[in-house]
């Protein structure tokens, strides 16, 4: 496969992992309960661990390079969301002692 499809692969699966974790709130449930919050989150982990075994043994690039994409995704939606809570300190300094 060239690098034009490799690259389409990777962005294909960002976008996907993005519109989930945006789809369910990064940084807050969106019309959900905390905690079907939390079950939408580990739910997806999951569904990310099945695709990475199944690509590790099937060694189909595609997907491999799917996964490379929906790695990007998730840690452009923790940075996203972990800047949230900088904003948030920023605002509200918190003395830990």
């Amino acid at each position: 496969m060239n690098l034009t499809f490799d690259l389409i692969y990777a962005l294909i699966g960002f976008l996907i992992m993005l519109g989930i974790l945006g789809g369910i709130g990064i940084n807050k449930p969106r019309g959900m309960s905390v905690k079907m919050w939390c079950v939408g989150y580990l739910v997806v982990a999951i569904g990310f661990d099945v695709l990475v075994i199944l690509g590790l043994l099937g060694n189909y690039a595609p997907l491999n390079n799917l996964l490379l994409g929906l790695s990007a995704g998730a840690a452009t939606g923790l940075a996203i969301h972990v800047m949230h809570h900088i904003d948030e300190e920023d605002a509200h300094p918190t003395i830990m002692g």
